[in-house]
């Protein structure tokens, strides 16, 4: 094994750099593009970096919101939200919808974006996105440390029940992921990744 030069910190007692390095670490992450809608009528669309996959049958996605966000407070009264695929195209106008603003404001006017009405749930997905999931909830976790104290953070998982796909993405009948250009958070305030097909590579599992 290499000797290495090793930086360690324990996080609960700081890390020491200009940069908390945990969300860059973990990094590339998919970004949670959400969109959701209160009880009210009120329609939300914000952007979480903590998102990902986690089962296949059935589809479930989740992402992790730090503080009581609108966007969970919305799934909580009505249980449904969308995913919405960020793409380099669309990079600004995602950014766009990260403003706090107070939660009768449309983020989809915000940002220049079409509301297009959900098929399986009343909740408007974004037009311009290539992919878009619609989703039931199916769970809302407070996260808690090891300690068993409670974070200022919620996980909510949602089963994806309807999928939209631009047919430009699919060909010989297998979506091409980075067709879509894909953009992905790489940590700091502001930092990103595109995903582009000549990155790409493939390694056939042993098994």
């Amino acid at each position: 094994m290499t000797d290495k030069d090793l930086y360690f910190y324990e996080p609960s007692k700081g890390h020491g750099l200009k940069h908390d390095p945990f969300n860059a670490i973990i990094a590339p992450r998919p970004i949670g593009w959400i969109s959701s809608r209160d009880s009210k009528g009120h329609v939300n669309l914000a952007p979480y970096s903590f998102f990902n996959a986690f089962c296949y049958v059935p589809p479930i996605i989740g992402f992790s919101s730090t503080n009581w966000k609108d966007t969970v407070s919305n799934m909580e009264q009505t249980r449904e939200f969308v995913w919405n695929l960020t793409t380099m195209d669309l990079a600004k106008h995602m950014n766009a919808t990260a403003a706090h603003v107070a939660p009768e404001v449309d983020e989809f006017k915000l940002a220049g974006l079409t509301a297009v009405p959900g098929k399986l749930v009343n909740v408007p997905r974004v037009g311009e996105s290539p992919v878009a999931f619609e989703c039931k909830v199916s769970d809302i976790v407070r996260l808690k440390g090891a300690d068993g104290k409670e974070a200022d953070a919620w996980l909510t998982l949602g089963e994806v029940v309807a999928v939209h796909i631009d047919k430009a993405m699919i060909k010989d009948g297998v979506y091409q992921t980075a067709a879509a250009r894909p953009i992905v958070r790489a940590g700091r305030r502001g930092d990103y990744f595109e995903i582009k097909p000549e990155n790409m590579f493939e390694m056939i599992r042993p098994d």
